[in-house]
């Protein structure tokens, strides 16, 4: 009897005039780009199995016997295969985290365009008209706000209440700041609250969450390039010491110093999670 797989979350969903809207909380991978990131990690991957591991095996004389040859082949190739998975869900959780912060910084922007719009005197619907021309003039295309953007004004044309697009892209954008406006905005619109001064303050909060955000990023980037620099280190040092003293570097690959070659990975592996992690400071 099969069991039944779980069903993907989809990256797109129908908004109710039927035009696709993105859901920003997933991202798959097209078959080309998912074969080429996975050879690239594969690369790397095998590339830095043999450095560490290559030469295992050698008899007395210090030649390459068929044990050697086959684990020259077969320890880059697990480590590789190894990389390779690994690599995949950090590359898409990247492009995920990538893809949110750039909507974050275009939402802010057409709230404030939003905001000079309404500040003008303009009603709600056509204040939306008004700055999707204006950020087509600052954005290509295929912008997420202007997708987002179109799928609102789609909605005006069809009746469709503008409240309700806007909550619905709150959720899809998977961004507290987005869904709380578009909450606020919900219950003030249909209560007929002051939008001009609910939209003005949001605009304040996230623009000053952002320069914060900003800042502290500043702040970090040294120490990420540091901490990128020392996972690099032990890489480059193998290398150096296997090109200029083979001699010494044949103490790698006796039992004693596969064993501390191992830890010492575990240990920058470990090292390197946990300074990412306290490295990422969420605001």
């Amino acid at each position: 009897m099969k069991k039944k797989g779980v069903a993907k979350e989809p990256e797109y969903f129908s908004s109710a005039t039927n035009m696709p809207t993105l859901n920003y909380n997933v991202y798959y991978m097209k078959p080309l780009e998912k074969v080429l990131t996975f050879l690239v990690a594969f690369a790397a991957g095998a590339f830095v199995g043999y450095l560490f591991y290559g030469g295992i095996g050698k008899d007395e004389f210090g030649q390459a016997t068929v044990l050697t040859w086959v684990l020259n082949i077969t320890i880059p190739f697990v480590v590789g295969i190894v990389a390779g998975k690994l690599f995949l869900p950090i590359r898409v959780k990247s492009i995920i985290e990538k893809r949110k912060k750039e909507l974050n910084h275009q939402f802010r922007d057409m709230l404030e365009a939003l905001t000079t719009s309404l500040g003008a005197g303009k009603n709600v619907n056509d204040s939306f008209f008004g700055i999707y021309e204006d950020l087509k003039t600052q954005y290509q295309s295929d912008a997420y706000i202007l997708k987002e953007l179109e799928v609102i004004i789609s909605g005006i044309h069809n009746n469709v209440a503008i409240e309700d697009v806007l909550e619905d892209f709150g959720k899809r954008s998977g961004n507290d700041d987005i869904l709380s406006f578009a909450n606020v905005f919900k219950i003030s619109y249909r209560k007929g609250g002051n939008i001009k001064d609910i939209i003005r303050n949001t605009h304040e909060i996230l623009s000053d969450k952002m320069e914060i955000a900003e800042d502290i990023e500043t702040l970090v980037t040294s120490n990420k390039m540091e901490q990128n620099i020392m996972i690099l280190m032990p890489i480059a040092l193998i290398g150096v010491i296997k090109m200029m003293s083979p001699d010494f570097a044949a103490n790698f690959v006796t039992p004693t110093g596969i064993i501390s070659t191992t830890i010492s990975i575990v240990i920058f592996v470990v090292a390197y999670y946990i300074g990412k992690s306290v490295l990422n400071i969420k605001i």
